[in-house]
């Protein structure tokens, strides 16, 4: 499949994936795809920090680069979804992956384009007298990460319980992100709000994991 070969390397979560038997070969390829783009969407994120706490300009342009991949990926799973709709019959679990992935592809990309915005303010950054204090933006990275890499473990298990956790601890980041804005305004503000869309953005995918477990919509409830 094009969109994995484009991502190369491996997926841990590709080798403990539950494969349903009775699915589409295409359904387990685009589970695989997706899980892949995650897998190089929280490196972006990873990345992104470490170039904005280490002042590495070099890493911060390596990120913005590898953007342009992951573009790619997020257009060639869309093909593939469409590839499948078009030419088969799902069962209503399936139809549910196929919905589920289309939604929560582009939502990836756009954390990896928060990513690379992080990348691009450390490079502004470094071009200026060097921050005494990053304690608050590793606490918010830490915290954004470490949900998005879970929610994606919730998906590879259509675990809903765990997606409905990782939801409530959105407020975790909004809290932190409303810190952040007192104590340091208009200065590094724009780099936090990064960290407090992908907290958004993983919540959203956690919705969607929700709905292809459970076959309910839980958008605009409030957290259990």
């Amino acid at each position: 499949m094009a969109a994995c070969i484009a991502a190369g390397g491996k997926c841990s979560r590709l080798r403990i994936m539950t494969v349903n038997p009775t699915a589409p070969a295409e359904i387990d390829r685009l589970r695989d795809c997706v899980l892949l783009l995650g897998g190089k969407t929280e490196e972006a994120v990873s990345r992104a920090v470490r170039a904005l706490t280490t002042r590495d300009s070099e890493l911060a342009t390596s990120v913005c680069e590898a953007d342009r991949l992951i573009d790619q990926m997020e257009l060639q799973i869309d093909q593939l979804s469409v590839e499948i709709l078009a030419k088969q019959k799902l069962e209503p679990h399936d139809l549910r992956m196929v919905v589920s992935v289309a939604k929560i592809t582009p939502i990836l990309e756009r954390i990896a384009d928060h990513a690379a915005s992080i990348a691009e303010a450390a490079i502004a950054l470094n071009n200026e007298p060097e921050i005494d204090n990053y304690f608050d933006f590793s606490q918010m990275a830490g915290i954004a990460s470490g949900m998005l890499r879970e929610a994606l473990d919730a998906f590879t298990a259509e675990n809903s319980d765990a997606s409905r956790r990782i939801i409530a601890r959105d407020a975790e980041l909004d809290s932190r992100y409303a810190r952040v804005y007192d104590q340091l305004l208009r200065r590094l503000l724009f780099v936090a709000k990064h960290f407090e869309r992908i907290g958004d953005y993983v919540k959203d995918i956690c919705e969607l994991n929700v709905y292809l477990t459970e076959a309910v919509f839980i958008k605009h409830s409030q957290p259990a």
